[in-house]
This record gives C-alpha cells, sequence and structure tokens, in this order.
C-alpha cells in the first residue's frame, strides 16, 4: 500500500481538513502525536473524520493488506515559532523528513521558501527513495510562505502586495487570525501575547497600516471576523478584504499523489 507523508506548519490545519474531507483515495489517516497535532485532531473529530494518534516509533510499514492503490497518509504538523530562526527551521523540518523517509514513498512539504532555508530540499533529498516535494505554483517557483501559497504563488503574491502602493500590510488567514498574539510572540515581536509593545513599534516604524483579512472559503476557525478585528484594533490598523484558495496546495497534493499512485 503506498505510504504518503505530510510535514506542515499548524497554519495549514485548516486546508489539510478539506484535503482529506475531498480525497476518496485514502485508505488510513494517522497523525503523529508530538503535540502539534491537537488542533488538527480537534477539527478532524469536530467534522466526523476517521483518524488515528500515535507516536512516530509506533507508526509501522505495513505494505500488505489494506484496499489496492489506497494511500496511507501520515501527517507531522510543526509546531509555530521556528520561523524567527530561520536556521532552527530548516534543521527541524530535515530531521523529520529524515524520521520519515523510511516510512514513506513520498514526503509533501506544506512549507514555502519561509527566509529562504528549504528552496534546496528537493534537491537535497533527491538521492533518497523516498521522493520530497514542496509547494510549487504553477511557474515552478517555491512558494514564499502561507500567505503566498493562499495568494496563488509568487507572481500573484507580488501583484498583490504591488496593489498596497508601498503601504504596510500584514497578512491574516484564518489560523494567522486565530493565533495572531502567539504568532507574535514566537517571532519575538511580542514580549507575551498580552504585551504587543514591541510590535506596535515595529509596525509604525515599517510603515505598515492595514490589515488583509484573506477569505480562503474555509470556515474551521468560527471567529475570523473577531479576530481579525481584535488585531485591527491593537494596532489601529484598517482591515481591507482580499480573495485567497488552497487551489495552489490541493494541486500540489493532487501532483503527490499521482506519483505515487502511477507506479
Amino acid at each position: 500500500m503506498p505510504v504518503m507523508s505530510i510535514v506542515a506548519c499548524r497554519m495549514y490545519e485548516d486546508e489539510i481538513v478539506y484535503l482529506l474531507e475531498n480525497d476518496t483515495d485514502l485508505d488510513d489517516v494517522v497523525l503523529i502525536e508530538n503535540g502539534g497535532h491537537h488542533g488538527l485532531a480537534r477539527k478532524l473529530t469536530d467534522v466526523g473524520y476517521a483518524h488515528r494518534v500515535l507516536p512516530l516509533d509506533k507508526i509501522k510499514r505495513n505494505p500488505e493488506g489494506g484496499k489496492a492503490k489506497k494511500i496511507t497518509l501520515i501527517i507531522n504538523i510543526i509546531e509555530f515559532g521556528l520561523d524567527a530562526s530561520p536556521s532552527t527551521l530548516r534543521d527541524v523540518v530535515y530531521t523529520e523528513i529524515k524520521h520519515l523517509t523510511e516510512k514513506s514513498d513520498l514526503i509533501l512539504l506544506l512549507y514555502g521558501l519561509c527566509g529562504n532555508v528549504l528552496g534546496n530540499v528537493e534537491k537535497d533529498f533527491e538521492s533518497s527513495p523516498c521522493i520530497v516535494r514542496i509547494l510549487k505554483d504553477k511557474d515552478g517557483e517555491i512558494v514564499d510562505d502561507c500567505i503566498g501559497a493562499l495568494l496563488g504563488g509568487r507572481a500573484s503574491y507580488l501583484e498583490t502586495l504591488k496593489s498596497f502602493k508601498g503601504t504596510g500590510v500584514y497578512f491574516l488567514s484564518p489560523m494567522g487570525a486565530a493565533n495572531w498574539r502567539e504568532l507574535l510572540q514566537s517571532s519575538r515581536l511580542a514580549l507575551s501575547q498580552d504585551d504587543m509593545s514591541i510590535a506596535k513599534y515595529v509596525f509604525d516604524y515599517s510603515g505598515y497600516k492595514k490589515v488583509a483579512k484573506i477569505n480562503t472559503g474555509l470556515s474551521n476557525e468560527k471567529r475570523f471576523d473577531e479576530h481579525v478585528a481584535d488585531f485591527a484594533r491593537c494596532f489601529d490598523f484598517d482591515v481591507v478584504n482580499i480573495s485567497g484558495c488552497s487551489t495552489l496546495i490541493e494541486e500540489c497534493y493532487r501532483k503527490a499523489k499521482s506519483e505515487i499512485l502511477d507506479k
């Protein structure tokens, strides 16, 4: 039975739920029990999606049995905070890839360049018997980050930035909005989740005036409007609405599956 793994930042929880709910090729879905899995596990339970949660060392590869041409999917969710140290992010992601290579036919990273530290990941693992893929846009370019993924890739991201004509904009997806205080603290822009003085100084110095609310059409985070409004009040930002979608992520997921299903 083909085995595919996803190594993803928590920012992609909602997109993963959407992928799983709309996939008929999966026979078994296993979340690695590592602390970062709780949010995704809760959302899958909320929508009634069957899954298992196991420590990595308890996940055994079983090539026999199961439905023919169905996939076992292993999901490894990595917590927030690593973007504050790109070298640490790279080390953690590479370590998780190495842990999963013996258990998987293909590993899909739901990450982008993230400070240009993951741009060579496919090349770095090309000698591995396990295929490694990362999010790319229709032009074959690795996306910059989770925001770029939701906006359709590097060209679309750049055009969106240009549309604000030099005004600093902070982008919030539903997951980003639900966790913005934690994200700012983990990125060292806040002393605590209640003290935003550093972030206010940095945003003011950098000319940030707006928060862009990315409407993805996914509704796993129920209080999106409220969270964005909370952020806007804290920093005295204007809220602008922009459209996003999971199409790029869906296409990368589909291509990754086809690489192992078509063998």
